[in-house]
């Protein structure tokens, strides 16, 4: 991983985005705040300019005050014309692009300029980074970054690969501004401010929300829950036994929101068998485990949990479409993991030292009728051998793998 003027490359989501380079179509990065959108964009800006040294490069941070009289699109779109050349192929960054309304009518007019390639990226309470992708489809294609997976937090917080480095991981998460921080209190006070921002910029003021503590419950209870099944009908019961005023429809909402601004991911159940998913149950994961943390504590009783997150996030940022199966039986697969129509099958669990847990876990693997990689991960201990087939690797093998 290479580190110029202070940008370190992150070559998981370079490589997806150079293959557009100089298409006609314009790029977007979308992600949960504070994941590094922006030094993406810039690491992109330095590769334009290493392959075309003659390019114009047009660089605007709307949320920078030197840019702050560009409030319309006549000014948005005036500052760029201003900036582009005739002769030459113009690049364009366009960062925190929400900040004018109605952007895309400006975008889609320099997207017909063959000469001009766009990029762009955008997450606040007026606009999060999904709606401005929804914005331009048809013409644009997205690009989703996520928080450090654990071989980029080893290299950028310049660890060795240990127990101690994988504990710290799986407490603090992911978000790359820790790596300035000096020391892990401080680290926990951004994480908390970092957390306040997301909930309540991005989703208390982007839908103009009253009930603050159903918010702040159905959070919690996220939280606590982690890699379990549950329906939103599961939760309205679970905080109306709390005193909480919630309805099925009202959770159902609220979801949609925190999933909107990137703090969750729901994932939904798969019949093997039947090849259709079920219409019930789902899991939730978070984006950045230290967001969770923040708003539960970090309790070492919940590895188990913190595992099958850290296992969802890490198959996410390696490109993979992500499903819970349910294969004969009922008997569950942690995740069916697709790419490329090839699939993964894997199973977490702390240990498969005790017999009855190895044959549940290799067992429901090995029920799975076709030949993909098919994987069961404990959390230290690890084999050198297989079982039918299965792999079975420690936590740390697999997310450097």
């Amino acid at each position: 991983m290479e580190e110029t003027s202070g940008i370190i490359y992150r070559p998981l989501y370079m490589d997806r985005i150079i293959p557009y380079i100089d298409q006609n179509i314009i790029k977007i990065l979308v992600g949960q705040r504070r994941v590094g959108k922006s030094y993406i964009l810039k690491s992109v800006a330095a590769e334009c300019r290493r392959r075309n040294p003659d390019a114009n490069i047009v660089t605007i941070n709307l949320e920078d005050f030197s840019f702050s009289h560009i409030t319309t699109t006549e000014a948005l779109h005036q500052e760029i014309i201003s900036r582009l050349a005739d002769d030459r192929k113009n690049y364009i960054f366009l960062d925190e692009v929400q900040e004018v309304k109605e952007f895309d009518k400006v975008v889609r007019s320099l997207n017909l300029d063959p000469k001009n390639d766009i990029y762009l990226t955008g997450s606040n309470s007026d606009m999060l980074s999904s709606e401005i992708a929804s914005r331009l489809a048809g013409r644009s294609i997205q690009f989703q970054i996520h928080p450090l997976t654990y071989r980029e937090f080893l290299e950028f917080h310049k660890l060795s690969e240990s127990d101690s480095a994988l504990s710290t991981y799986l407490r603090y998460g992911g978000l790359p501004y820790l790596m300035h921080l000096p020391d892990h209190n401080t680290w926990s006070e951004y994480l908390i401010g970092i957390t306040d921002a997301v909930v309540y910029r991005d989703v208390v003021t982007r839908h103009a929300l009253r009930n603050n503590d159903f918010l702040q419950r159905l959070l919690l209870f996220l939280a606590d829950n982690i890699g379990q099944i549950f329906n939103a009908k599961r939760i309205s019961d679970f905080l109306k036994s709390q005193r909480v005023t919630s309805s099925v429809t009202g959770v159902q909402s609220y979801l949609e929101y925190i999933e909107d601004a990137y703090i969750v991911n729901r994932i939904r159940r798969w019949d093997i068998e039947g090849k259709r998913y079920f219409e019930f149950g789902e899991k939730v994961f978070f984006e950045d485990l230290g967001i969770r943390n923040s708003l539960v504590g970090y309790r070492p009783n919940d590895i188990g949990g913190l595992m099958e997150n850290v296992v969802y996030n890490h198959l996410a940022a390696s490109g993979y479409q992500i499903k819970v199966g349910v294969g004969a039986q009922g008997r569950e697969i942690d995740f069916i993991a697709e790419k490329n129509n090839e699939y993964r099958y894997v199973q977490v669990a702390l240990s498969v030292m005790n017999d009855e847990t190895a044959r549940r876990e290799f067992g429901n693997l090995a029920d799975i009728p076709d030949n993909y990689e098919k994987i069961v991960v404990t959390y230290v201990d690890s084999a050198p051998n297989t079982y039918q087939g299965i792999r079975q690797m420690s936590l740390r093998e697999f997310l450097l793998s």
